[in-house]
């Protein structure tokens, strides 16, 4: 498989929604809104989670990488939209869409095996409450941290190349607003069954397998709310979990909704909005989820901004 000069030398033209040009003005106010929202949203979640003494426990050492990793995802490609919505110029490098495409792969993969993590976490915490911090320790906590940055490299490593360098005859229009894997594969003037399965393969990996995690460790929480006699005793544990699983209702959902489809069978239209919801709508959501559904950081934030002693 070699690369297309033209593509290599010229970049992308990243077509996006510019067929529909009043619409280009309208998605930019809400996308520059949302990600401003986002934005500020996990900064100020990294922030509360470092300066506040009270969450430096495992639950928030987590939230605080997943704030910071929906902040690396929604900035590896809100940005370079938000260019192309606002003008005529649609373009994007070559190296510019390769870097997309392998931080894209990469923080998304860390993401999905991050909310197993935090599944298992949430499992210590409700199933093994006196031997919560024993069991999900410091060490545990970077290890698995690790595991998830480790896992996604090793996404982004083989699936970007093979990705970029498929032959594309020339074919420079991305029918899409990013440089993503199944908008690129559809450009390719030779067989891509074989980088389609194994990105299907990966797929399974990093998305179903952690969520099969999830569900395990979700029903194992259950059973023991379900043992709980007290009714505050089973509204607190529900309140402990809550949170995180609406977080991965939204983000599983359209991933696996998006990338568990041989052939990427999703119509384009769908695919960008379907994009553009766990890329930007997702990151925004989460603060205001682990913020407006959990007592611990709104005192925190009380704390840091001096409302609360």
């Amino acid at each position: 498989m070699e690369k297309s000069n033209d593509s290599s030398q010229y970049g992308f033209i990243l077509v996006g929604f510019s067929d529909r040009p009043r619409l280009e003005l309208v998605l930019f106010m809400v996308n520059f809104t949302l990600y401003s929202v986002a934005v500020l949203g996990n900064s100020t979640i990294i922030l509360v989670c470092i300066l506040d003494p009270r969450l430096h426990i495992p639950m928030y050492f987590f939230l605080a990488n997943l704030s910071f990793l929906d902040l690396c995802f929604s900035t590896s490609c809100i940005p370079q939209m938000l260019v192309n919505l606002w003008g005529p110029d649609k373009t994007i490098s070559y190296a510019g869409c390769a870097v997309q495409l392998f931080s894209f792969l990469c923080v998304g993969s860390v993401e999905c095996i991050l909310l197993a993590v935090m599944a298992y976490d949430r499992f210590a915490a409700v199933c093994r409450p006196l031997h919560y911090l024993v069991i999900v320790h410091p060490q545990l906590c970077l290890r698995l941290v690790a595991v998830a940055w480790g896992s996604g490299l090793v996404n982004a490593i083989v699936m970007s190349p093979l990705v970029m360098t498929l032959s594309r005859c020339g074919r420079r229009r991305v029918n899409h607003f990013l440089c993503e894997m199944p908008a690129l594969i559809k450009m390719a003037c030779v067989d891509a069954r074989a980088v389609e399965m194994l990105a299907f393969t990966f797929a399974i990996l990093i998305v179903l397998l952690p969520l099969a995690l999830i569900l395990v460790s979700y029903g194992h929480i259950a059973a023991a709310v379900l043992k709980i006699q007290s009714a505050a005793g089973r509204r607190k544990a529900f309140n402990t979990c809550s949170s995180h699983l609406t977080v991965v209702s939204l983000f599983y959902g359209s991933i696996i909704y998006m990338y568990m489809q041989p052939g990427n069978s999703a119509s384009q239209d769908q695919g960008k909005f379907l994009t553009l919801f766990y890329n930007l709508v997702t990151p925004m959501l989460n603060p205001l989820i682990y913020t407006l559904r959990n007592k611990e950081v709104k005192g925190a934030l009380k704390r840091v901004l001096g409302r609360q002693p």
